[in-house]
């Protein structure tokens, strides 16, 4: 039942967000937000998408929301990211375009030439940064704004192409360490807080382990390159770099394996974390979007061992009660339906012996997105209006809808919606 109940929430959001001239958004999704993949139409159009791949739904609403998206020109160069401008197109025209790729061909060649000016671009810079011996910004290596972000999308779209292995030289060279100050650093290691700006807590930086915003996110990207053929000089011992690092800072809570979120410069000088609170274990920080990446490693690099360790945590963490409460909302980034997602991606390539515990921890996260004996109309249209989330894919309705498919289905996407999370 609550398979049926996920299914018929997403079917209901779906038809509120039809068409972008009647649906309930408010004037941000098609205009200030208008190139935001998180927020905006592209974001939107990969509900569509996906479901029209599937065979759930008609191409004409994929179509309506990426006309809307495009009704004026897209932000590239300096001031585009793989979340905003024609990078974020580009993610929703390439999910589009591998199913129907005669309308959006042609759109495609112009944005791909735009994206691979701005990567090199970028590599200029980092490259000239590191040979300076300077700490990099997040920004720069990140999946949201950086060239983790860029190198997901090359990994679809262009496996093998030299610039994704460009790319891929810059995160072995991420790993190498670095001295600041007179200490060893890692390589990722930032001078600002999360936020990417200088933050009075985070005195000499710290270093981030999110999948949104730092290392766990490049581990995936080359985790994945790894196992599609194409690994570069160095790799393999990049990926087992950033495991060491992991590895170091793991905490066994009695229950199962976290990570922190970040490690600040005290921590490390004292070789320890400081106390906290229980935090929730989503997507873009926490051990649900890191225990995904480190089975992707495992599988890179031919490690069960890690594996089985890696799909346990991951098991443990959604039977956690006192994560799984700090976690307030549903959402893609850092909710249930997240989860839910998560670890059906994770399930679908896990060892045999942890496969039937990670299918069996979706149930109660579809549950707790759609409470039994509520009406999916009902939830749908509060998913829609909810005007702090929004109808968007990163927090909003439309990436709820999305995440509740596959593990409502047991059938992974038709599309590759979730690559730019890089856990697929």
């Amino acid at each position: 039942m609550t398979q049926h109940l996920a299914l018929a929430v997403a079917d209901a959001v779906a038809d509120l967000l039809a068409d972008p001239e009647s649906a309930p958004v408010g004037p941000r999704t098609t205009t200030t937000d208008r190139q935001q993949l998180a927020y905006g139409p592209p974001g939107i159009a990969l509900l569509h998408i996906e479901r029209a791949a599937a065979g759930l739904g008609s191409w004409q609403r994929a179509h309506n929301w990426l006309a809307a998206a495009t009704q004026q020109p897209f932000t590239s160069g300096p001031d585009s990211h793989p979340f905003y401008g024609a990078p974020a197109l580009a993610h929703a025209v390439v999910c589009a375009a591998q199913h129907q790729p005669g309308p959006y061909q042609r759109a495609l060649l112009a944005l791909d030439a735009q994206i691979d000016n701005d990567i090199r671009r970028r590599l200029d810079v980092a490259h000239r940064r590191i040979d300076a011996g300077h700490l990099p910004q997040l920004a720069e290596f990140d999946v949201i704004r950086g060239l983790t972000g860029y190198g997901a999308y090359l990994l679809h779209r262009d496996p093998h192409s030299l610039t994704l292995s460009r790319v891929l030289d810059y995160c072995v060279r991420l790993t190498e360490s670095v001295s600041d100050d007179g200490e060893t650093l890692p390589g990722w290691w930032t001078a600002s807080g999360p936020s990417g700006r200088p933050d009075e807590r985070f005195p000499g930086g710290h270093t981030n382990s999110g999948m949104a915003h730092g290392i766990g996110g490049v581990l995936a990207l080359m985790a994945f390159a790894a196992r599609r053929g194409n690994a570069v000089a160095g790799h393999h011992e990049a990926i087992r770099t950033i495991l060491a690092w992991l590895d170091r800072w793991q905490e066994d809570t009695g229950s199962g394996t976290v990570w922190p979120y970040w490690v600040t410069r005290a921590e490390l000088r004292e070789e320890r974390l400081a106390p906290s609170a229980p935090r929730r274990p989503s997507w873009c920080y926490g051990t649900a979007g890191l225990a995904r990446a480190q089975q992707l490693a495992a599988l890179a690099l031919g490690d069960r061992r890690r594996q089985v360790e890696a799909e346990m945590a991951l098991v443990a963490v959604l039977a956690n009660s006192a994560q799984l409460k700090a976690t307030t909302d549903n959402g893609l980034c850092h909710g249930y339906a997240g989860l839910a997602h998560i670890a059906a991606r994770t399930a679908a390539d896990a060892h045999p012996s942890t496969a039937p515990q990670l299918r069996a921890a979706i149930s109660p996260l579809l549950t707790a997105v759609c409470p039994p004996w509520t009406d999916p109309a009902t939830v749908a249209a509060a998913m829609v209006r909810d005007e702090q989330a929004g109808p968007g894919f990163l927090n909003g309705a439309a990436g709820i809808a999305l995440a509740l498919l596959a593990p409502a289905t047991a059938v992974p996407p038709t599309s590759p919606w979730d690559s730019c999370l890089l856990i697929a």
